[in-house]
């Protein structure tokens, strides 16, 4: 397989997060009863016109921006014509000739460094129904229309790519950078972003190789898998003197193959002509200009913040810029600029992504906030309560609505730090423990621990557990 190069190329499909639909005022509300959110225009009646949504075009200009792209200031809509089932009107309005992105890239972090994936194009069109498919339905498939007219962005690379992991590390930062613009919740469970794989393998110094297109692929360790079938698939096809043809497949993801749907199209098949329902787009370089200021501070940027003025090594840094909620939180909790970051990191990294992972919850599902988080770490750092107690606050702050100093109140978790009752203790310890106190003084220092531990445990975990090893050490001598 190492004589053989892989090509791979994605088209992204998008939805914006627009509370109606690209062309009426249909609800974009997921999970409704098949078929609730429809009208005469998304369901293709005769006689009904479209109306643009113009948060679906400020939408897909700042996802231009975001990633590097040109901007077409005049771009237009076209007709898109094939017949499915899902598609009541025979096509579907897209944008072919003038799409309103064009020329972007985005960067990615690969083995061998940093690599930029180009952005062919990316434009705007509405989504179609779903089919369902059912043993209860008697052998016919029923249709779902609540889909049809949402909006989508298609982001289409260039064949960049050359593995499928390059594939997931540029979805991934497509999905970071979505989030943080706030256009695309990438809820892909209910197929807010999905894509098409196309993929063709070549011997170094040959043409590109024919390449198959695999629709619709759900998630990106399904995209992974993907690739990496068809790779081995295509290899196979040409070493036993075959030829790999241009065709659509579907990827079966518990199966574990691809199967073949049908001949690839191409454009002119599709028969494309404007759309004569809708005007020309005029986008005047004032609104590009606001609309590039209102871009946030996007992952790549804050990982090398994060790690130049934090001190966060690279994985870490990643880790969080890659959540919009963590990042936020993270922040928050730096504005303060009360403790090093490591006192932060060690609670979002740890304590809360061990929750968020057993729980499967998300930030916003808990309690917790930077104020909690600042009050917590504070309380750790002047000795208030031992870490073995923060751990109590933490796990009580993810649930409850609660503030760090009621709750050290409520469960007796404040260290005693008091000279004369950490002595009192001491005194009772090693008095009790005669045998531990005369080994340690004949050299067997690991007997300070278990003196330490006695000490802790007859104060019920509440005695400063630094302040009890000096005391005890100054009464070993």
């Amino acid at each position: 397989m190492k004589q053989y190069e892989t090509i791979i190329g994605l088209e992204v499909h998008v939805e914006l997060a627009t509370r109606t639909k690209i062309f009426c005022g249909c609800s974009t509300a997921f999970g409704g009863a098949p078929n609730t959110h429809t009208c005469p225009v998304c369901t293709g009646m005769p006689g009904s016109l479209p109306v643009l949504n113009k948060k679906v075009v400020e939408f897909a200009l700042r996802a231009g921006l975001a990633t590097n792209c040109s901007i077409n200031q005049y771009c237009k809509f076209d007709r898109k014509n094939y017949f499915y089932p899902d598609n009541p009107q025979n096509y579907q309005i897209s944008q072919l000739y003038l799409p309103i992105c064009h020329d972007g890239f985005v960067e990615i972090e690969t083995e061998a460094g940093k690599k930029k994936v180009r952005i062919h194009e990316m434009h705007m069109e509405e989504d179609a129904g779903k089919l369902l498919h059912s043993d209860k339905f008697h052998g016919v498939s029923l249709v779902d229309l609540n889909r049809c007219g949402v909006p989508l962005i298609e982001i289409v690379s260039e064949p960049d790519m050359r593995s499928s992991q390059e594939a997931k590390v540029y979805l991934e930062t497509l999905k970071s950078i979505l989030q943080y613009l706030g256009i695309c919740d990438c809820k892909m469970q209910e197929g807010s972003i999905r894509c098409d794989v196309n993929v063709s393998v070549h011997k170094p110094g040959e043409p590109f190789g024919t390449r198959s297109e695999m629709k619709n692929v759900n998630s990106f360790s399904a995209a992974v898998r993907g690739i990496d079938y068809e790779v081995e698939r295509q290899i196979a096809v040409l070493e036993a003197g075959g030829k790999v043809e241009q065709e659509t497949r579907r990827w079966d993801d518990e199966k574990g193959m691809s199967i073949p749907m049908r001949s690839k199209e191409d454009a002119q098949d599709y028969r494309y002509f404007p759309e004569p329902d809708l005007l020309t787009i005029v986008v005047e370089q004032e609104r590009v200009d606001e609309l590039k200021k209102s871009i946030p501070e996007l992952p790549n940027v804050k990982i090398l913040r994060y790690v130049k003025k934090f001190g966060l090594n690279i994985k870490d840094a990643t880790f969080i810029a890659e959540s919009v909620s963590l990042a936020k939180l993270f922040d928050d909790c730096m504005a303060k600029d009360k403790f090093p970051a490591k006192c932060y990191t060690t609670w979002i990294l740890g304590d809360l992504v061990k929750y968020m992972n057993a729980t499967g919850k998300t930030l916003e599902d808990t309690k917790l906030t930077a104020d909690n988080l600042t009050d917590l770490v504070a309380a750790i750092e002047a000795k208030t309560i031992s870490n073995a107690g923060g751990k109590k606050v933490f796990a009580v702050l993810l649930e409850e609505d609660k503030k760090v100093s009621d709750i050290i109140e409520e469960q007796g978790l404040a260290q005693v730090s008091d000279d004369s009752a950490l002595e009192k203790i001491a005194d009772e310890v090693l008095a009790a423990n005669e045998k531990s106190v005369n080994d340690y003084k004949g050299g067997k220092t690991n007997a300070l621990g278990y003196l330490v531990g006695q000490c802790m445990k007859a104060s019920k975990g509440k005695a400063n557990p630094g302040k009890m090893k000096e005391i005890i050490l100054a009464k070993l001598g």
